[in-house]
């Protein structure tokens, strides 16, 4: 159940630069309905610190002494379900926003965010959004954008074959083609998907998911 005492939001910010977490606990206490009185530099102190206080909505920073913010996120809300997470960090890659959310992050935003505008999403996850910053949600739609694929289907096959480990003459065999023709496909398969050797075309292909 979310906290209504006065009718307040309760803020917890876990940041590591001291003139950053002030800054933003002076900013968000100092509002009106909102309450932000536990800060934290790092995430165990945070997991420590947050087990018996009232808090809504968690401000964490990804890029955290010890154990990341990410890592901090999941056994919190495995702890906390009813807690929300938003990320507040510099980290803008995929990697980071993706494992993000899997670990329950209900909104991730950049700390070049306007104080104001931090306060409208607070505000929004806590009435059950998910706020992101405009760079992070055009980055998920992307993510989610069907790739065309450059590959024919027999190259496709031979690259699939390359991946379970398979050299030129196995490939052929598998194929019934001859050796000359499948390193003529693996020529190919290099140019059209711009990589140099068997390990980025196999990377590539599974991240695009070609294959």
């Amino acid at each position: 159940m979310k906290n209504v005492l006065n009718d307040k939001i309760h803020i917890a910010i876990v940041e590591d630069d001291p003139e950053i977490r002030q800054t933003l606990s002076l900013i968000i206490d100092g509002s009106q309905g909102f309450v932000c009185k536990h800060v934290f530099p790092d995430g165990e102190s945070a997991i420590k610190g947050i087990k018996d206080i009232p808090v809504d909505v968690v401000l964490m920073d990804i890029d955290l002494p010890g154990i990341s913010g990410i890592e901090a996120t999941r056994l919190m809300k495995r702890e906390h379900p009813k807690m929300d997470f938003i990320m507040l960090t510099v980290q803008s890659d995929d990697d980071s926003i993706f494992e993000s959310l899997c670990v329950g992050a209900s909104g991730y935003l950049l700390k070049d965010t306007n104080p104001a505008d931090l306060l409208v999403h607070i505000r929004e996850v806590f009435e059950g959004g998910s706020p992101m910053s405009s760079q992070i949600a055009r980055r998920i739609i992307n993510s989610f954008r069907i790739i065309e694929n450059p590959l024919s289907d027999r190259e496709t096959e031979v690259l699939k074959n390359l991946s379970k480990g398979f050299n030129y003459k196995e490939i052929a065999e598998e194929m019934y083609l001859s050796p000359h023709t499948v390193k003529t496909h693996i020529k190919n398969i290099y140019g059209k998907l711009h990589v140099n050797n068997r390990a980025e075309a196999i990377y590539k292909a599974i991240k695009q998911k070609l294959i």
